[in-house]
């Protein structure tokens, strides 16, 4: 099994807890083991996953945002 790592999002289009929620949940769909932290004030998604950065960014631009890998 492959060890978990943080991954920082950028992510814009997030306006409320209804967003915030959302884009858990496209990640969670991705990983269920992820533990994710939103901020909605900077845009900043911070997931602890074992998913990859960029499949975790297109995932949520699927989903109707614009995301991107921060660091």
């Amino acid at each position: 099994m492959t060890e978990a790592k943080s991954i920082i999002l950028s992510v814009k289009g997030m306006t409320c807890g209804g967003c915030a929620e959302a884009v858990k949940r496209v990640i969670r769909k991705a990983d269920p083991a992820a533990d994710v932290s939103v901020d909605l004030t900077t845009g900043r998604v911070e997931a602890s996953t074992q998913a990859e950065g960029a499949a975790l960014a297109a995932a949520v631009t699927k989903a109707g945002y614009e995301a991107t890998v921060a660091g």
